[in-house]
């Protein structure tokens, strides 16, 4: 989604106002500009040396892309402090100008619709290194207990460009890609996909080439070296065979064997309720990192020391949180929320972390029952900071709120107790996936598509949690005469809404039982004759507060 040419950023409509200043840096970095929009991207073959003594890395991308209108001037990304040795095309070496993180390529030849063609750039540098990873990103060379060098990348938010040239938009990704590591012997280096080859230099390295038969967002692309050992398992699933891949630390390879025998049991829940995996070309990894993780596509990346829960806590304060590893669960979860369904913009992230938070409630429920999976995602309310909308500015690399973690995940739990069909809600949970395979996404998109297979206007319900910091609040009064054993009114309707706001909702009356009401924001009323009436409890699987006004 690009931007005005005067730079405004783009905000979603009724959100609440986004009075963060944004760069002409961010604009770049996060729009379709002039010099994005004409080209497609088909492959990327990118081939990385890691070089050890000055942290540092040099190495060169192919970039492949279908030509969709004319033009003559590219943007190519890659961050500071990286340089670009040079450009070429067609054997000919091409002039660019720098702006910040973009380089702006002025292509020699014309550039006609329909055509393919491929600039490769030639770069090195010391990457920036992430102090925090994953949230702080980049490259980290830390050591592993033994004192040995370990390597690996995560830069979601940050972007792929952190590390290696390329159009560093989340709305274009390549068909398929190439990954060629070189690093030092004896480390072993586990990227995405699967290994084709393995090539011992003469200078002590050792060149492993990953290949990725799928369409990858970029900030999945990852590098991972280390002391690995690997075993493998695999699973009988809904598309055939798909092999499993475990690459512990050599020294963790029990642990590992132990923690890693929860991935059968998630994968069939995951295609149960999700679908077929989406990658058995590329088979499915799970990579120790010395970060706590992230859901690079097809390796997924692992560091919470083989604990169950969030590093041993549990987020939801249940206790059901304790009965399974947070970060294989979660991270897991977003190869079908995230990696097969990709955000085209930053601002709708929370198509990829809703989902991964709500993918944990279903797999407690796969594990200990439906009641148990309401109860994790009810307790994960407790995370929700209400401190600025889900969804932030677009077009621009903004990131909102990280209430999209457990209020989005509540959000999609309120919006399968207002469908109260669990068929219906897993055929959408699998549409999802199959309609959108292996494509990059707008929130909007997703909106319409559950809406429409729920046969139910669910727009509002999504404005309020995604771009308000709002609780809807189910306000309540009840008429005299009950006391006196007379029939008297119940009045109810909606507070601290957005406008229109018309969730129906399940009360329970004592006396009266459950009953399905449709407020909205003007009052209504029903005749209730239980003494008990005024005692009604909201149905806490949906996620709003109820208060008694006078």
């Amino acid at each position: 989604m690009s931007l005005l040419a005067a730079g405004l950023a783009l905000v979603s409509i009724g959100s609440a106002q986004d009075t963060t200043h944004y760069t002409h840096a961010d604009t770049l970095r996060g729009s379709n500009g002039p010099a994005r929009a004409w080209w497609d991207v088909q492959f990327y073959d990118l081939h990385t040396r890691v070089n050890l003594q000055d942290s540092s890395i040099v190495g060169w991308n192919g970039i492949t892309y279908r030509v969709l209108q004319k033009a003559r001037e590219m943007q190519i990304d890659l961050q500071q402090p990286l340089v670009v040795d040079s450009m070429v095309q067609d054997r000919r070496t091409l002039t660019y100008r720098r702006d910040g993180n973009a380089f702006f390529v002025t292509l020699r030849s014309a550039q006609r619709p329909g055509e393919v063609r491929t600039v490769t750039v030639w770069y090195h540098g010391k990457p920036r290194v992430g102090r925090r990873l994953p949230w702080d990103g980049g490259f980290t060379f830390p050591t592993d207990s033994l004192g040995r060098p370990w390597i690996a990348t995560a830069n979601e938010g940050l972007g792929a460009s952190v590390w290696w040239p390329n159009k560093d938009y989340l709305a274009d990704e390549p068909d398929s890609q190439r990954i060629a590591i070189t690093v030092p012997d004896p480390l072993v280096d586990v990227s995405n996909g699967r290994l084709r080859s393995t090539t011992k230099n003469r200078d002590g390295t050792t060149t492993y080439e990953w290949f990725v038969t799928s369409p990858i967002n970029n900030y999945d692309v990852t590098i991972n070296a280390g002391h690995y050992a690997h075993f493998s398992d695999s699973l009988n699933g809904e598309a055939g065979r798909l092999t499993l891949d475990f690459w512990p630390l050599d020294y963790h390879v029990d642990t590992a064997r132990r923690q890693f025998q929860q991935v059968l049991p998630l994968m069939r829940c995951f295609e149960h309720w999700f679908g077929p995996y989406p990658w058995y070309a590329d088979s499915y990894k799970l990579v120790e990192t010395p970060h706590l993780g992230m859901e690079h596509q097809s390796a997924v990346a692992y560091g919470n020391h083989f604990l169950n829960g969030y590093l041993g806590r549990d987020l939801s304060g249940t206790g059901l949180g304790l009965q399974w590893d947070f970060i294989i669960v979660h991270e897991s979860a977003h190869e079908w929320f995230g990696n097969n369904i990709s955000a085209q913009d930053h601002a709708d992230m929370w198509v990829h972390e809703s989902f991964a938070n709500y993918a944990e409630g279903i797999y407690t429920e796969c594990r200990l029952g439906k009641s148990a999976g309401a109860a994790y995602m009810i307790g994960a309310r407790r995370g929700v900071r209400n401190d600025r909308p889900v969804v932030p500015s677009f077009g621009v690399n903004a990131q909102g709120s990280g209430d999209m973690y457990p209020k989005g995940g509540n959000m999609l739990h309120t919006i399968r107790a207002i469908i109260d069909d669990d068929a219906k809600w897993r055929d959408i949970l699998r549409g999802l996936n199959q309609h959108f395979r292996h494509q990059t996404v707008t929130g909007k998109e997703v909106q319409d598509f559950i809406s429409s297979l729920a046969v139910v206007d669910l727009s509002k319900v999504f404005a309020q949690y995604l771009t308000t910091t709002k609780i809807p609040v189910f306000e309540y009064r009840v008429g005299e005469g009950l006391e006196a054993g007379r029939p008297a009114t119940l009045s109810y309707h909606w507070a601290n809404v957005v406008p229109g706001f018309d969730m129906p909702v399940r009360v329970n009356i004592p006396g009266l039982g459950t009953q399905l009401l449709h407020p909205t924001e003007a009052w209504q009323s029903l005749q209730v004759t239980s003494p008990r009436a005024a005692e009604l409890s909201v149905d806490e699987n949906f996620y709003v507060t109820q208060s008694r006004v006078p």
